[in-house]
């Protein structure tokens, strides 16, 4: 990180940031370019290691990409604001970047990524098990490897 004054280094102001966040951005190796889709998700830590997980449908882009390369990374933001500095106007934001791998997930673990969806998303009256059993989506597990928060001005 160029600014390592910005960089947040404490775990717990990394895991609120991923409670606030509503939407990850996910990266995944194309051809000729990138491709990067927003997503709802759910998360949690366990023993100090990330996991993210996410829904989709059982077939289509996202998961043929992930099936070729499993590398990815994904973003998620939360923008306060502007703030003038004297000479220019800047983002007052926190942000967090993580590397990893993706994977789709079966029986419980997909259960299991339904739930933290439906908990992250603050959706209830809904079971993840009976979601699981429609048999229509896909639940996709991203292992971090790596993960970075970052800030500007918000204390």
């Amino acid at each position: 990180m160029r600014k390592s004054d910005r960089e947040i280094k404490d775990v717990e102001e990394i895991k609120k940031l991923l409670d606030e966040c509503q939407t990850i951005r996910l990266a995944m190796h194309d051809e000729p370019f990138p491709y990067i889709v927003p997503l709802s998700y759910g998360w949690e830590e366990k023993g100090g290691q990330f996991f993210i997980y996410f829904h989709c449908a059982k077939e289509g882009k996202k998961l043929d990409l992930i099936e070729r390369n499993c590398n990815v990374c994904l973003e998620a933001d939360a923008l306060e604001g502007y703030v003038d500095t004297g000479h220019s106007v800047t983002a007052d934001y926190r942000s967090v970047i993580a590397f990893g791998k993706a994977k789709k997930v079966y029986g419980e673990e997909l259960v299991h990524g339904l739930e933290l969806l439906l908990k992250h998303c603050h959706v209830e009256g809904y079971s993840a098990r009976d979601c699981a059993a429609t048999g229509i989506t896909a639940v996709v597990k991203i292992t971090i490897d790596s993960i970075t928060g970052k800030k500007r001005f918000i204390k």
